[in-house]
């Protein structure tokens, strides 16, 4: 003790005793101010300012040069939790070297702190939703599979330390519309509330061990997502036995006053969150705390409740102590956009890629082309690179870049942008002119290579798009229509042509699909996109990526947005027939399944089920094959379970000819039902389980995934009720 002046300052000390220490010694105005995201300095005890505000949704964001790498959705597009791991370890090592070379500039700005406000794990239930692409797809399980493995990455701990801190969000029953989220209240059955829009929560506290969770902007059944006492009391702290702290989502507190009038008055919306254990405000509303505090609203406990978990937080993560007794504090910050970090970003972006379709196996390209025509609104832009929420790459590598940077020298590269993302920007004042440039440059052309689709000008969060109509979400999921127009110039060449579909969330091509030689999904691959998309166009990397989304023929097919109920949407529940369906995606290598094991057979209510299978590369190309496991409940319809449900999934690579053996365990509570009542249980009965390279249904065999096996296990015994 003789070396700090005050017992918080010791880390020899036990942080629960430092944190009293430190409680102790604050003022009640000095206790809340530190409860907002921008914390100022206590001068008099030498603790530095701190802003909490920090996003890495695929890289450290908004703070300068960074690893750009896909966007979330491109990420979960890979189907690869190994790769997460290596992503987000990756990002925190960024995230730390960049946090440290600011404080020893004295720089405490926003976006260079240490708690990190990702990732997002709403469910994607509509292809409408602007944010979307923040997400990990329309699968539970598929988010919280993921999800658990970029937590644990960025939270990885040396003694008492973490190197950053995670935030799930935005806790809970949120995904658009964008339009009224202020004010929108989510209403939703107890079954759908724990079949589909908590499980990825529950798997991020009770498994993962995240440390802190946002609050959504709406109401969830009337009450205020950062006021509830189901969500953030009764489920988040008694429930799962939460023990870090929770943070409003930015100016959502001041909703519940001005958005969603369940309080009459600043200071009384915010002593509604806090004593249900919001405990720190992004935004202005807890200034309001002071008034509430004299108005007896709150007591002196609940702030200090409230202070402690958050502090604890900054104990974790090592900022009252030295710099030398913190491990993670020599990191350099020349491992920042380090040429290991940029490959990863290109591995990352080859993994994302999904093949859609390939008539006659027209792809890869081959290296004799005379004439290559790179046509569209997306060929040789940046933006399309990023998404929202992004870093700066001190360098990108757009598709036209990556395409000249890879053909033969003996092949003519010819690109005409054709017309621009959308007919509401005119920057191109001609369209008609650019249509007919492009079209005799598919004229002369052996292949035309057409990069559509949208653009965070498009689709993303409330404020940051620009050309969309409905405050970042979309009307209908078709192209947009001038680039429909442009596509149908082109295929009247009667040119070979290859779409390349940039995007955020699903794009259907309706009518013109059948035009169209192969289709490839890029979602927004990061700064290594172009680069990425040249080696799997030209055969250099065999693509694997899979949908983590349906791709509806149209919205027509969809319930109103505003509907949470999840009948009729998601590959869980949608009983139509999709253009794409979720989990689907084409290589140039084959692959075949058999010698399915399922162990036991007749398996006990309350026991793990065991799988394996099979999996040959019968091709003469090496690549990945994305071995999925799908459940169906063959009994129990009064429960109305999903029409399947994913269970388990493998990226596997395996040579030309070489067989595996690939092994599944699937945990009792996967086999469970949600019951109408929103009680989780597993129930005796027959379970069909089938292990491919896509789901089990009609449309994804017919657009060429290859067949896979399936067995049925027995649930035997007495219904047995799971309890968190």
């Amino acid at each position: 003790m003789a070396d700090f002046a005050f017992p918080f300052q010791d880390p020899g000390l036990p942080i629960s005793d430092r944190v009293d220490d430190l409680v102790n010694r604050l003022e009640p105005a000095e206790k809340i101010a530190q409860l907002r995201h921008g914390s100022p300095a206590v001068e008099r005890l030498n603790i530095p300012a701190y802003n909490w505000w920090n996003e890495c949704l695929h890289g450290v964001a908004r703070a300068g040069v960074a690893t750009v790498f896909p966007q979330a959705i491109g990420l979960a597009a890979s189907f690869n939790r190994n790769l997460f791991t290596r992503v987000f370890h990756t990002v925190a090592t960024e995230a730390r070297a960049k946090h440290h070379a600011a404080a020893r500039m004295g720089d405490h700005r926003i976006y260079r702190g240490l708690t990190y406000w990702s990732p997002n794990i709403n469910i994607f239930r509509d292809p409408r939703w602007g944010r979307g692409q923040e997400t990990y797809g329309e699968c539970p399980w598929l988010t919280a599979h993921l999800a658990k493995a970029m937590i644990r990455a960025l939270q990885e701990s040396q003694g008492n330390h973490v190197k950053i801190v995670a935030t799930p969000k935005h806790f809970a029953v949120h995904s658009g519309p964008e339009e009224g989220r202020h004010s929108f209240n989510a209403e939703v059955s107890g079954k759908d509330l724990h079949e589909t829009y908590l499980p990825a929560f529950r798997a991020a506290i009770v498994e993962a061990g995240a440390m802190s969770v946002m609050t959504a902007y709406n109401r969830t059944n009337g009450e205020a997502c950062s006021a509830s006492r189901k969500l953030l009391v009764d489920i988040l702290r008694k429930r799962w036995r939460f023990r870090g702290f929770v943070v409003s989502d930015c100016g959502a507190v001041a909703d519940i006053h001005t958005g969603h009038g369940l309080a009459d008055s600043m200071a009384e919306a915010a002593a509604m969150a806090l004593r249900e254990g919001c405990d720190l405000n992004c935004g202005g509303a807890y200034k309001h705390l002071t008034e509430a505090l004299e108005e007896g609203l709150i007591t002196e406990e609940d702030v200090n409740r409230s202070l402690e978990r958050v502090l604890t937080a900054r104990f974790r993560l090592g900022m009252f102590d030295p710099p030398d007794r913190v491990s993670f504090a020599s990191i350099p910050l020349s491992v920042v956009d380090s040429p290991e970090h940029r490959q990863l970003s290109l591995e990352a972006a080859r993994q994302s890629i999904i093949l859609l379709r390939n008539q006659g196996d027209f792809l890869p390209l081959p290296d004799s082309l005379r004439t290559l025509a790179v046509i569209g609104p997306n060929a040789n832009s940046r933006e399309v690179l990023l998404g929202n929420y992004h870093g700066i790459p001190s360098e990108s590598v757009t598709a036209l870049e990556g395409i000249r940077g890879r053909v033969s020298e003996n092949t003519r590269v010819l690109y005409q942008p054709g017309c621009d993302i959308t007919a509401i920007d005119h920057r191109l004042n001609a369209p008609d002119r650019y249509f007919a440039e492009a079209v005799l440059a598919a004229e002369e052309a052996d292949v035309a290579i057409l990069i559509l689709g949208l653009g965070p000008q498009l689709e993303g969060e409330e404020g940051t798009h620009y050309l969309a109509g409905k405050s970042g979400d979309r009307e209908d999921i078709m192209l947009p229509d001038i680039q429909r127009e442009l596509l149908a110039r082109i295929l009247e060449t009667g040119t070979p042509v290859v779409v390349v579909v940039m995007s955020g969330g699903a794009v259907s091509l309706g009518g013109q699909l059948d035009g169209v030689t192969s289709l490839v999904q890029q979602f927004y691959p990061g700064q290594e996109g172009g680069r990425a998309l040249a080696e799997v166009l030209f055969g250099d990397y065999s693509p694997a990526g899979r949908l983590p989304v349906t791709v509806y023929k149209s919205v027509d097919e969809l319930p109103p947005f505003g509907d949470y109920n999840m009948e009729g949407r998601t590959y869980r529940f949608f009983r139509g027939v999709p253009e794409f369906p979720f989990g689907f995606g084409l290589s140039y290598a084959r692959f075949s399944y058999r010698e399915l094991h399922l162990e036991p057979r007749e398996l006990e209510v309350g026991g793990d089920l065991l799988v394996s299978v099979e999996v040959s590369n019968t091709s003469e190309i090496p690549g990945d094959e994305v071995v999925q496991v799908y459940l169906e409940h063959l009994e129990k319809e009064e429960h109305s379970p999903p029409v399947r449900q994913l269970a388990a999934t493998r990226r596997v690579h395996l040579l030309p000819g070489e067989t595996r053996r690939v092994d599944f365990t699937i945990e009792s509570r996967q086999l469970a039902i949600v019951e109408e009542s929103g009680r989780t249980a597993v129930h005796p009965g027959r379970i069909r389980l089938y292990i491919g390279g896509s789901q089990p249904d009609p449309v994804s065999l017919s657009l060429g995934a290859p067949e896979g096996v399936s067995g049925v296990v027995d649930l035997v015994g007495e219904r047995m009720q799971l309890g968190d």
